[in-house]
């Protein structure tokens, strides 16, 4: 979120500063894995399906002002247990917003792809319009295109501390102290070195995901990305890419992180290739294949979910972006464009009012100062 606000930034001229403990496209925050999907049905509050339409027209202007291949239109066919999930919801809100999804019965999942093995009472709901990005791909692009701008990065530069009074935030480094009228902080699973400067309630998870050797049909351009709801869990996952393997990641569960302890490598427990190898074997039995690689990153989850795209509860010129971790990539290329409006001093023509953090109980009648912060990006 902060590479893509920094773009929209120095494209509209605004002097604009990047800062990042680490040299992105990294592997120390939520980014790298190669992919991520994007989709556009979603239920709840309209803002997640505006902001995916919107997030999608973006990365297509990214692509062609990049001359890069950002986005693969594969589908996503979303799988699960009737009797654990219901896409009731996405289909409604999906109608609503003439968003093309297809509601598929057993019998139409093993014509279009047989390869699946699925039970009865498993239902599908694809999205022939959704696909997937090449995440590291995404970053490059905007880094390489911010900096054609006239933004300039610090790589490799660990925040110290930031400081901010009114009409100015103060970020302080081992390089020096940098100042600006504004400031936004999009720290990723980092968020927990910011207290008491922002004590937002986002905590980060140990995630794994795994690439296993599958069959040809398994193949991108015959196989969609694809998410699976079963009662053993949430997974979600992509086609064999160039023969590395069909990848495949767990939703949910997944051990708590803090910033600055060691970040165990992938097959440190049992469960990272085992959870993965059971679920393929149950249901996707042709990519059950032997583990080709294995790789480890972070989520950094809310407590509803829900993102965080706000101004801090004292400084209005400082913007605060996190919890995004599970779904949140697809949606990098808007929320920077809002991020850079709301810098720039304009409003935003998206709703954001369901990521403020009034829902946490925060409000300006909070003072909070001093930052101690390591690995911000």
């Amino acid at each position: 979120m902060g590479m893509s606000a920094g773009y929209y930034l120095a494209r509209q001229g605004v002097k604009t500063l990047l800062v990042d403990a680490f040299d992105p496209p990294h592997t120390e925050g939520s980014h790298h894995g190669e992919t991520r999907l994007i989709r556009h049905a979603y239920s709840g509050d309209s803002a997640y399906i505006d902001m995916a339409l919107r997030a999608h027209v973006l990365w297509k202007e990214l692509e062609q002002e990049s001359g890069t291949e950002l986005l693969v239109p594969s589908g996503v066919l979303n799988l699960a247990d009737q009797s654990v999930y219901s896409f009731a919801g996405r289909l409604a809100e999906a109608e609503k917003r003439q968003v093309r999804v297809e509601r598929l019965d057993a019998d139409e999942l093993r014509r279009r792809w047989p390869v699946l093995n699925l039970p009865e009472h498993f239902g599908a709901m694809y999205e022939p319009d959704a696909g997937y990005l090449y995440s590291e791909k995404c970053i490059a692009a905007y880094r390489k295109l911010a900096l054609a701008h006239g933004a300039q990065l610090l790589a490799n530069t660990p925040v110290l501390n930031v400081t901010a009074r009114e009409g100015s935030v103060t970020v302080h480094t081992h390089r020096g102290d940098y100042h600006g009228a504004s400031a936004i902080l999009s720290a990723g699973a980092w968020f927990g070195s910011l207290p008491p400067f922002a004590a937002l309630p986002i905590r980060a998870i140990r995630k794994v995901v795994g690439w296993f050797q599958s069959i040809p049909a398994f193949d991108a351009g015959s196989f969609p990305g694809f998410t699976l709801g079963t009662g053993e869990g949430g997974y979600y996952g992509f086609p064999s890419i160039g023969g590395a393997g069909l990848k495949i990641g767990r939703h949910d569960t997944g051990r708590e992180w803090k910033p600055g302890e060691p970040l165990a490598p992938f097959g440190s427990e049992e469960s990272d290739e085992g959870d993965l190898r059971r679920v393929l074997e149950a249901y996707l039995p042709g990519a059950a294949g032997r583990l080709l690689k294995g790789s480890v990153c972070k989520y950094e989850h809310t407590p509803d979910e829900d993102f965080i795209i706000d101004r801090h509860p004292a400084y209005r010129h400082v913007l605060l972006a996190g919890g995004f971790s599970g779904h949140g990539f697809k949606f990098s290329s808007v929320v920077g464009e809002i991020l850079a409006n709301l810098a720039a001093g304009e409003a935003s023509k998206q709703n954001i009012g369901p990521f403020s953090l009034s829902r946490f109980g925060l409000s300006p009648d909070q003072p909070q100062s001093g930052l101690t912060l390591e690995g911000i990006e």
